[in-house]
């Protein structure tokens, strides 16, 4: 039968992508699709940068504690949150309204597409950096930050498509220069054991150090949700979410931490330089920021098109690039450290109580979209999440504890506490839901 016009013209105006519905199955997909564009997510090289600042602040096997650590903690967290995404089909933010409500649930599209704008400005600046200093023109490191930043945003308009394709690209090219940048690192100091022997030239708390590996993926983990959606099961979810953020992360930050180790530098574009690789690095690093750039727009756009509850994401991920050039020709990039400890103080307690009500609230069946009546805010969840970053925010204050993991679990666990609490005190904190969809 024909298309009518309204169809034709819903075919037009709707973004493919599904950003404000759930994704239906003849769209899913499975692991190997899946884990390309997460791990191309993550194989993200300002994340060796971090790795970078680790390596130059600790010992080896400090080190390596640190890392695994913080990489489970991550790992495990946003593995989690992909396998919800891939059972409901629906992005971060939208999950993000049923926990939260309509009105709470711009305030995490505010903070997960704001982040993202950040770290789009962060990376944007790191390539024109390393541009700059490969070609030996650092008076032009603006310009060419200013160019790559509108050249990725221009990519991201194409959607999880594009984003497989650059991804297929990218990952055995960074995965070469991951694994060759420790081989290199071993080859200068002599042995794995002169390695370990080599002091430390900077320091950094534990705290703070586990909150930055969980900072490096805190808020793109958290937003995992938006591609897992398009697995088929839940299981490919977890299973994608756990490769690309237990392992690809844990990757990076590993191969930078021990080039800064071996060469004493906590800059990894100098420890590139001082290796003879920056030429060669450079196609590399570009295509790889590339595609975690792209993964990046795509996450402020979703959120903006909550929102604005717009169906069509592509107007907020030009704003939202025309934002982060901004930010990036002005200095973004020093406060880089800084920025992952907030990342992983404010962000993972928003995903823990994501989690707390799916899993005590929601029984794991969260009802249709379409059938749910939506408050404007769940004081619940919302006080748990607060309660949450509390929590972690006291922890990398007093150094007690493990922050990031603190505050998962405190909101995670408030979200049932508070919702007792509430119902006990005659307020009901929970969506109104259609007949129809309850008995689904």
């Amino acid at each position: 039968m024909a298309e009518s016009v309204d169809e034709r013209e819903e075919e037009r105006v709707v973004d493919k992508d599904y950003p404000l519905t759930q994704v239906p199955s003849h769209a899913r997909v499975g692991l190997l699709a899946v884990s390309a564009v997460l791990l191309g997510f993550t194989f993200f090289s300002p994340t060796m940068i971090a790795g970078a600042s680790l390596g130059s602040a600790f010992s080896l096997a400090d080190f390596m504690k640190v890392l695994v650590l913080g990489s489970a903690i991550l790992g495990f967290y946003v593995a989690t949150i992909c396998a919800i995404g891939a059972k409901t089909g629906l992005t971060s933010v939208l999950l993000a309204r049923y926990t939260l409500g309509k009105a709470g649930a711009k305030w995490a599209d505010f903070i997960l597409g704001g982040t993202q704008v950040g770290w789009y400005a962060v990376t944007s600046a790191y390539v024109g950096y390393l541009f700059a200093a490969a070609l030996g023109i650092r008076q032009a490191e603006v310009l060419l930050t200013v160019f790559w930043s509108i050249v990725m945003g221009i990519t991201a308009l194409y959607g999880i498509r594009a984003m497989k394709i650059i991804s297929y690209l990218a990952m055995p090219m960074i995965l070469l220069l991951v694994f060759l940048v420790p081989y290199l690192a071993v080859q200068k100091v002599g042995s794995w054991s002169a390695l370990a022997q080599i002091k430390p030239s900077s320091n950094m708390g534990l705290a703070a150090a586990i909150t930055v590996v969980v900072g490096t993926f805190a808020s793109g983990g958290t937003q995992a949700a938006n591609w897992s959606r398009f697995a088929r099961t839940p299981a490919v979810g977890f299973w994608a979410g756990l490769i690309a953020f237990f392992v690809g992360n844990g990757l990076m930050i590993f191969s930078g931490g021990i080039g800064a180790l071996a060469y004493n530098k906590g800059d990894f574009v100098e420890v590139l330089i001082d290796m003879g690789l920056i030429t060669w690095a450079l196609l590399i690093l570009t295509l790889n920021v590339w595609t975690t750039n792209h993964a990046a727009a795509y996450a402020f756009g979703v959120a903006g098109a909550e929102f604005f509850n717009k169906p069509d994401r592509r107007p907020f991920i030009v704003g939202g690039v025309a934002i982060a050039t901004v930010l990036a020709a002005t200095g973004i990039y020093e406060y880089f450290i800084p920025w992952l400890i907030a990342l992983g103080t404010f962000i993972p307690p928003l995903g823990g109580a994501i989690i707390g009500d799916y899993l005590f609230v929601w029984k794991g069946n969260l009802p249709q979209l379409g059938r749910v009546e939506f408050r404007n805010v769940r004081y619940a969840p919302l006080a748990a999440y607060l309660t949450g970053t509390l929590a972690a925010y006291l922890g990398n204050r007093t150094g007690v504890g493990i922050p990031p993991l603190q505050g998962i679990v405190v909101a995670a666990l408030c979200v049932p506490l508070f919702h007792s609490i509430l119902r006990q005190a005659g307020h009901e904190d929970v969506h109104g839901v259609a007949e129809e969809a309850q008995r689904a």
